[in-house]
């Protein structure tokens, strides 16, 4: 595994009014906007990139892997995921190939998070049934595994047509399938499914309170040391987080404040202050931001990738990459400094394309020997 934590944003994709203009952006403006968001990503030095995945209006990402392509092709060092991919309604088939195509693309600068995602009408919209929403995330991960690691498929399930002698093609680049991060708001079955395999945990970490948040990672811990996959110290947990940033607090407080009170997520409910109390959103100078990004680690532990939401509730795309180079200049590089302070050696890094490469090469030399 590489050495430390990765910090990146994540986008859900929203077109919304501004509310302190009355403008809304087309949804050509907000797509290119996003591309021009990620290369500013990557150029004040974060790490990660991820889209969220809808098929719904007010949001534009219905398609990742075209937008991740079209980044990959502009980009050179970032890397590039899902924030979250829809497990339950996507044909696994399908998107075992859409992101071996990517990962080939973006040499191996690619992962992905899956989820459910939150939206009910999606279900039927791709022939699936919402009742059935977790039995289909299980068989469905269980044949993109299997695809992505089998060079021939034999399956049968519940929920699709069965497969007889099917191979994938483009196999996985370098034979090593992306990364898989499992996306979670509220469901410890999903935490269960992360650890049963190993695999990432990210705790969406927006509207909940600590306490939730801990629960739920404390949870994957103790059953990824369960199932042998190292110790609950060294699981591979994941964590968004919300931020408006500007060199004085009051400053920050006072523009974002009609963004917050109007955007369609939280709007009209409790109050900013009363938001930023109880859950992760901070408001404020570079200093509260990297301050309360640190006392993560009090409730989560060591951790492996820190994405922080910062371009949604129709901000417009100046302010956005404003609020990038604050984090890339003022909180990031102080953020890597303190998160490795303390870090113990056995705890793994995030991972990338060549830890994972370099990993299945090791594993491959103890089973020789």
């Amino acid at each position: 595994m590489s050495t430390g934590m990765q910090f990146g944003i994540f986008t859900v994709g929203d077109v919304t009014v501004d509310p302190t203009t009355g403008r809304k952006p087309t949804e050509a403006e907000r797509i290119k906007a996003t591309v021009a968001i990620a290369k500013k990503a990557e150029e004040v030095g974060l790490d990660v990139f991820a889209t969220g995945e809808h098929h719904n209006p007010p949001f534009v990402p219905s398609s990742p892997t075209t937008l991740l392509g079209y980044i990959a092709a502009q980009t050179e060092r970032i890397q590039l995921t899902t924030a979250t991919t829809l497990i339950t309604t996507n044909d696994p088939v399908k998107l075992a190939e859409d992101y071996s195509v990517l990962q080939h693309l973006a040499d191996g600068r690619v992962d992905l998070m899956l989820g459910r995602g939150n939206t009910g009408p999606v279900y039927p919209w791709f022939g699936k049934d919402i009742r059935a929403a977790l039995a289909l995330t299980v068989e469905n991960y269980q044949l993109l595994r299997r695809l992505w690691r089998e060079e021939v498929v034999d399956f049968s399930g519940e929920y699709r047509t069965p497969l007889h002698g099917f191979t994938l093609a483009p196999r996985p680049l370098d034979g090593v399938a992306p990364f898989v991060w499992h996306g979670s708001i509220r469901s410890p079955e999903i935490a269960e499914l992360a650890a049963h395999y190993g695999d990432g945990f990210f705790a969406n970490h927006i509207f909940w309170p600590a306490s939730h948040t801990k629960r739920m990672v404390q949870l994957y811990r103790q059953r990824f040391e369960h199932y042998g996959h190292g110790g609950a110290d060294q699981a591979i947990v994941g964590l968004g987080g919300q931020v408006f940033i500007r060199l004085n607090s009051q400053d920050a407080v006072n523009e974002f404040r009609p963004y917050f009170d109007n955007a369609p997520v939280y709007g009209h409910g409790p109050s900013l202050e009363e938001f930023s109390a109880q859950t992760p959103l901070t408001v404020g100078s570079p200093q509260q931001v990297i301050d309360k990004t640190l006392g993560f680690r009090d409730y989560v532990g060591d951790y492996q990738r820190q994405l922080f939401l910062v371009d949604h509730a129709g901000l417009p795309l100046k302010t956005v990459l404003e609020q990038l180079d604050l984090l890339g200049e003022r909180v990031i590089p102080v953020l890597r400094k303190e998160f490795a302070i303390g870090r113990p050696a056995h705890v793994p890094g995030a991972p990338t394309h060549e830890s994972l490469v370099e990993a299945a090469r090791q594993s491959e030399i103890q089973e020789a020997s």
